[in-house]
């Protein structure tokens, strides 16, 4: 069976072909907007821009290709609204049309964004049915994206994933924001007092942590990604992935203080993000992914995030 995973080079993307390369019988084809690191030193099978793409010439790369599924985990955070338009509403879309007429049978899996639901009530987790109300362009971007996808007449899911963290988390995530600020703080307090005293008594700045959020790590992700290209037979149009716990965001900061030695303070009256801000809480209902793949969430919050911070062991602060 051959797999063609989008956003490949990205941090769910990466994770998702490994797991899918692990699978007897997958034959794994990474696609991605520039060339980045391979497993074992492959090269990129597809060199696209989902946001930029023309369908007619997509579809006959794809045809090419020929892939007997599709794990699109390409999409973008960050920038400005022809950026996250793009990439998480255009890029959506342009797949879709192309894969209608390159590959019609073809299994799409999309990855969503817990973004699309906005703000949930706390002690309510959110099921598929529950209304999407995005409070910002990122969550009306990838809502769009569902839409398109749902839409598409395809065989296809959207797996909408929460807040995905472990190792290779970027910097654009709080985790990976996070851990870097902590690595700078940490290595400057190994050069002493003189340095800046970071290890013993730096602070590290950061925006509110009082919201609640559903963690998940990466490889979960991955795990399920997988599921819903390989399981046969119609899958619901929409699944959470997710930890099903909510968490305060205060958890992952000081998890990753204890991962990394700092013994410094973590000061919340840094610029934090107006995105999360809108958002109190979240918790996601994963029954239905459970159902459906046969999934469930595998590692806690905390093996997540130490597993963050050794990954990036060897990186300079």
């Amino acid at each position: 069976m051959r797999v063609l995973v989008l956003g490949a080079t990205g941090q769910l993307g990466r994770h998702t072909a490994e797991h899918l390369h692990a699978r007897p019988g997958v034959q794994v084809l990474r696609a991605g907007r520039a060339p980045g690191p391979a497993p074992r030193g492959a090269a990129p099978d597809l060199a696209v821009d989902l946001a930029a793409a023309d369908p007619a010439e997509l579809a006959g790369l794809l045809a090419d290709l020929s892939p007997d599924a599709v794990v699109n985990c390409a999409g973008a955070v960050g920038g400005d609204a022809l950026h996250l338009t793009g990439a998480n509403a255009r890029g959506p879309a342009a797949l879709c049309a192309a894969l209608r007429t390159a590959v019609p049978g073809v299994r799409l899996v999309h990855l969503g964004s817990a973004a699309e639901y906005g703000p949930g009530e706390p002690g309510h987790p959110l099921a598929e049915d529950h209304p999407t109300r995005p409070v910002g362009l990122y969550g009306a971007a990838k809502l769009a994206g569902t839409l398109a996808v749902t839409g598409s007449g395809l065989d296809a899911v959207v797996l909408r994933v929460f807040n995905p963290v472990g190792p290779g988390a970027p910097p654009s995530s709080l985790p990976g924001r996070l851990a870097a600020e902590l690595r700078r703080a940490v290595g400057a307090g190994a050069g002493g007092a003189g340095a800046g005293g970071g290890g013993e008594h730096g602070v590290v700045r950061v925006g509110d942590l009082s919201a609640y959020r559903d963690f998940v790590d990466t490889r979960d992700v991955a795990a399920a990604a997988t599921a819903a290209a390989l399981v046969p037979g119609p899958l619901p149009g929409v699944l959470n992935i997710a930890g099903g716990r909510a968490r305060p965001v205060r958890d992952v900061a000081e998890a990753l203080a204890r991962a990394a030695g700092f013994r410094g303070r973590i000061d919340e009256r840094g610029d934090g993000s107006a995105r999360s801000a809108a958002v109190a809480w979240q918790q996601a209902d994963v029954s239905a992914a459970a159902e459906a793949l046969g999934w469930r969430p595998r590692r806690p919050l905390e093996e997540s995030l130490a597993d963050l911070w050794t990954a990036g062991a060897g990186t300079a602060p």
